[in-house]
């Protein structure tokens, strides 16, 4: 019996950890994961700010969920101020969390072929990813920070030209989509990386509370937008799920998810209440946990308002914290091969520079919550001293 390290540094890796493979000859029993190669203290920064600082922070701590977490953030805000913003607004928040939904979901799967070696699918699925990042950037001004959410609406309004652009879009996203998904159904070899690879049964999903497609991969038939007023009120939403549990469900989920969101989004271009776009609103003292979920699964916003809007504490749990334990403590084990390693990663899409952002795993998998920079240079320092 012998450790393998698994990065920092790996081609697989776009963000840097190590995890560390328990392994008997190829076969893979056990693993550990090593962080604390990043920290960026976004949370200690946003303590004592307004809420429009923090709003722009909160939209930097991951350049791919770039509008789930502003949009946390606000309607958290929202909550605690009692403020429903109009309905037109609300219709514009679901457009575009939807188009960073697709284009999540579509560079995570990317990202799966590339690392498994299919450059084909991979590419295509960048190709296809390019024509939702024309219509953000088109909407917003922006490719990657939109700055679209306000607390009482957004920012900006739709354009006619706007809505005619994205059905057209997302016509061409979704006949490329069922072409993907089925070439992945039908390759030989994206089987044999994908069936019964990586297994997490639905029981093992609810203990380590996997969350997002997952969880939703593994058969737990959950989604926080089922519990949203917007999808719930004007979109009778039902989120979708698979019980394969493998690597082959976890990818498939993601291209499930991607043609609901196109239907979601037709909807809503097609039903969009005419109207203003925002309100104002006053921010009151207040505490608030709220959720929503994020193209990786749940996203957490836990925070406290002071007088005039200003955000006296915050802490914030992103959906690769548990999702990486669901990967280390389930899907690793027994796994056929050291090389099944890299692609059971993968399927958990994973965000290291969120992870980082506050928490640290220390070695049996449990978590830390630090305050404050001191106390997390304290703790990195002792792991690495208990190490030597």
């Amino acid at each position: 019996m012998s450790y393998l390290p698994f990065g920092p540094i790996h081609p697989a890796l776009k963000e840097p950890l190590r995890i560390k493979l328990k392994t008997e000859g190829e076969r893979v029993v056990d693993a550990e994961v090593d962080l604390g190669f990043i920290y960026r203290g976004a949370e200690q920064i946003a303590r004592g700010k307004p809420w429009q600082k923090v709003a722009y922070l909160t939209e930097r701590i991951c350049g791919i969920c770039s509008d789930a977490h502003p949009h946390t953030f606000i309607e958290g805000l929202e909550a605690i101020s009692d403020c429903v913003p109009p309905v037109r607004a609300q219709y514009s928040r679901v457009i575009m969390g939807e188009l960073n939904r697709i284009h999540s979901h579509l560079i995570a799967n990317a990202i799966w072929f590339l690392a498994v070696e299919h450059e084909t699918l991979g590419i295509y699925n960048l190709n296809i990813r390019e024509k939702v990042m024309d219509l953000l950037e088109m909407i917003s001004g922006n490719r990657v920070l939109y700055s679209w959410n306000l607390v009482g609406g957004v920012r900006m309004d739709f354009k006619e030209s706007h809505l005619k652009k994205i059905l057209e879009n997302l016509k061409e996203v979704e006949s490329e989509v069922y072409r993907y998904r089925k070439m992945f159904k039908s390759d030989a070899l994206l089987g044999l990386r994908s069936h019964d690879v990586g297994k997490m049964s639905k029981e093992d999903a609810i203990d380590v509370r996997a969350v997002g497609p997952v969880a939703r991969g593994s058969g737990v038939k959950f989604d926080w937008r089922t519990k949203h007023p917007t999808y719930v009120d004007y979109f009778d939403f039902q989120p979708v799920w698979r019980d394969e549990c493998d690597n082959y469900a976890r990818v498939m989920m993601r291209f499930d998810e991607v043609l609901d969101s196109i239907k979601i989004i037709r909807r809503a271009v097609e039903e969009l209440p005419d109207g203003p776009i925002r309100k104002e609103c006053e921010i009151p003292r207040g505490s608030i946990d709220y959720r929503y979920e994020a193209p990786r699964g749940e996203l957490a916003y836990i925070f406290e308002t002071a007088q005039h809007g200003i955000i006296n504490d915050i802490t914030i749990r992103t959906p690769t914290i548990p999702n990486l334990e669901a990967c280390v403590k389930h899907m690793f084990r027994d796994s056929p091969t050291i090389a099944d390693a890299v692609a059971i990663y993968q399927t958990i899409d994973p965000c290291i520079a969120c992870t980082e952002r506050v928490v640290i795993v220390d070695e049996k998998g449990n978590e830390n919550d630090f305050r404050g920079m001191q106390n997390v240079l304290k703790e990195l320092k002792a792991l690495k001293n208990k190490k030597k």
